[in-house]
């Protein structure tokens, strides 16, 4: 009997999310976890107890014979580092998001990608959006992307469920702040959602954002956003977000000229146009006359998971198989793009044009990073 090859993983930065990776891996058929890297020497406990071994330094893991693939998740500004290095040696990456913390780096990244593959053309190079697994935003996308909604007109999602206390922002020293984190909700919790919108429903053209800086926390940066987005093909998006409201909602609509699609507490409804609204604009002998529509109960399957052991699993099968990858790394720039395009109008209290120039934004974050009162 063949025995199956094993994807050897390695997996750097084993905090919270990194040491659930950990368990991810092990628990995969086709995955075996290498090795374990770290700045802090504790970690070596976990390294034994799985009997792999530990690293402080990721460029001595990557030294090491029969690595195959390694997880990044360390703080943000970490990931374009260990990320290219790794690329470099011909070692896939599955990096957690933020791919980067400004659109500069991640455009390195991106590069650095490239390159390689002119060597290593099967390299794999993933991004940790394992929202893009669950059921309802698949057929939300399969919704879209079909047609059903016909031109878009409008996307708005209240996303105010990510709440979180002081304590969780003190806890980790590397958080909430512009140096340690490069950014508040927009970097941490929302780069789901930013992907999400773009994903369904393509990049803005045109972006102004309205953000609070500590408002509800003890923290620098971003805990309250509010975004207007405009679209080359004239629909409105808004994106409102923060860690401060409780209880929280999270709703998206997507409305076009055949209708809307609402989803909300796991219901996803599409009120159906019987024809588009466009055409009773333009076509109706009456004054106030809506089109006829119809509420229908959408179903849709769900693995009802985190999502992250199914982003690992479908990056395991994308080196063994070539399988496509769910979520690649080099489109971690576009909801990167739109956060950078959020901040930077709010500090300049005006629409900003996408693509943004990323030298701007840098030049600001560094400023930021300069007047930062926190370590």
């Amino acid at each position: 009997m063949t025995l199956q090859k094993k994807v050897r993983i390695g997996v750097v930065g084993v905090g919270i999310m990194g040491g659930s990776h950990v368990r991810d891996v092990i628990s995969l058929p086709n995955a075996e976890l290498a090795a374990i890297c770290d700045i802090d020497t504790q970690k070596s406990l976990l390294a034994a107890d799985h009997d792999v071994p530990f690293f402080t330094d990721y460029n001595e893991m990557l030294a090491m014979d029969g690595l195959d693939a390694i997880i990044i998740a360390t703080p943000h500004y970490d990931h374009p580092g260990i990320s290219l290095a790794a690329l470099e040696k011909g070692i896939h990456v599955l990096v957690e998001k933020p791919v980067a913390v400004h659109i500069n780096e991640a455009q390195r990244m991106n590069d650095g990608y490239e390159a390689a593959l002119k060597i290593y053309p099967s390299l794999k190079f993933g991004v940790v959006f394992m929202q893009r697994t669950y059921g309802h935003w698949l057929k939300i996308k399969d919704l879209v992307d079909s047609g059903e909604l016909g031109e878009l007109m409008r996307t708005t999602w209240i996303i105010t469920d990510w709440f979180r206390t002081q304590y969780y922002y003190d806890m980790g020293g590397w958080r909430a702040s512009w140096k340690g984190e490069g950014g508040g909700i927009l970097m941490n919790q929302a780069p789901h959602n930013l992907d999400l919108y773009q994903w369904l429903v393509g990049m803005p053209s045109r972006v102004h954002g309205f953000a609070s800086f500590g408002k509800h926390h003890r923290i620098e940066v971003e805990d309250e956003v509010t975004a207007y987005f405009e679209h080359a093909n004239g629909m409105v998006g808004h994106f409102i977000t923060t860690t401060g409201e409780s209880p929280g909602t999270n709703r998206l609509e997507i409305v076009g000229e055949n209708g809307k699609l609402v989803y909300e507490n796991n219901v996803l409804l599409f009120y159906r146009n019987r024809f588009s609204s466009r055409q009773q604009i333009a076509e109706a002998q009456t004054g106030f006359e809506k089109v006829e529509s119809w509420q229908i109960d959408v179903p849709y399957a769900h693995h009802g998971q985190s999502g992250h052991r199914h982003i690992i699993a479908n990056f395991v099968d994308a080196i063994l198989n070539d399988a496509p990858l769910v979520a690649p790394a080099v489109e971690g720039i576009y909801s990167l793009m739109i956060d950078n395009a959020i901040i930077l109008s709010a500090y300049q209290n005006q629409t900003v044009d996408l693509p943004i120039d990323g030298d701007v934004y840098e030049a600001l974050l560094n400023r930021l990073i300069a007047e930062s009162t926190r370590s």
